[in-house]
């Protein structure tokens, strides 16, 4: 489907009741630029051959443009499956965070990989420009492009369309938040989820909902309640899916981690002695 003048994606459905719960709406693989003259690709998806060969058709609904690169987000497995197929059948570069970059060249082969730099544009066809943003807390090698003159802001997992995201450092990710609700963007387009139209508005959403998350585990930790498992129960509905649960615990050890490095909550080891008889 074309979103704009110069964006076009697939769309990937996802199992509700197994993995894809983590991706409510699904997974949305971006074609961006002008596919008369030259496009990138925004990330690659799952390893399954049925996602490389639906996006593989959907190229060819583009008439099989020239591909200047595929631009990483990051380098979870749903992100990135499927390179080496892609890649080779595109015949062009993989641009990812320089952390990614060994990784990805030791599967790819050397030649194949190209670094970028924090802030760094990537040109491709119709006049299309995108800065890369280097947006650590999903994941430490986490970017978000920028298509500053379309107002329109390429997320990964930092964003989603239809949830809230996992996030390994909590104090990156909400420095990461803050740069992009600097860059005002109308539109959002998430790795997962529905395309938003309210960028910034769902940007600011972010950033209140982890403060108002902070503030609820620090009432819980007033209240006396000192493990992850228990704070989960208090602060998440009691109706939380199984295979949520162990989402939720992360982000609140993220939490409880941001709080630690602030010096706002102090951390105690478990101690263990020998029962008796």
């Amino acid at each position: 489907m074309q979103i704009t003048k110069n964006i076009y994606a697939t769309h990937i459905e996802e199992d509700p009741s197994s993995f894809g719960a983590m991706h409510p709406g699904g997974t949305h693989i971006y074609f961006v630029g002008d596919p008369q003259e030259e496009m990138v690709m925004v990330d690659s998806g799952e390893p399954y051959r049925s996602w490389t060969n639906q996006i593989l058709g959907f190229y060819n609904e583009l008439g099989r443009p020239k591909m200047s690169a595929i631009l990483i987000t990051h380098g979870h497995g749903d992100h990135i499956g499927g390179l080496d197929r892609l890649q080779e059948e595109f015949g062009c570069v993989v641009r990812c965070h320089p952390k990614l970059e060994p990784a990805m060249s030791h599967r790819l082969g050397q030649g194949t990989v190209e670094k970028l730099r924090s802030r760094e544009m990537v040109t491709t066809g119709g006049g299309v420009r995108l800065r890369a943003y280097f947006t650590p807390g999903h994941e430490e090698d986490h970017i978000c492009y920028h298509m500053a003159a379309s107002k329109v802001l390429f997320t990964g997992d930092t964003i989603l369309g239809n949830s809230s995201s996992s996030v390994r450092s909590l104090k990156d990710y909400m420095s990461s938040l803050r740069i992009l609700a600097g860059l005002k963007p109308e539109m959002i387009c998430p790795g997962h989820g529905q395309i938003l139209n309210n960028g910034t508005a769902r940007i600011e959403t972010y950033i209140r909902h982890r403060t108002e998350r902070e503030d609820q585990v620090l009432a819980a930790l007033a209240e006396g309640v000192d493990s992850v498992e228990e704070i989960v129960s208090v602060v998440y509905p009691r109706n939380l899916r199984k295979n949520l649960r162990n989402a939720a615990a992360r982000n609140v050890r993220t939490h409880l981690t941001k709080l630690t490095e602030e010096g706002r909550v102090n951390e105690s080891e478990a101690t263990y002695s020998l029962a008796k008889g």
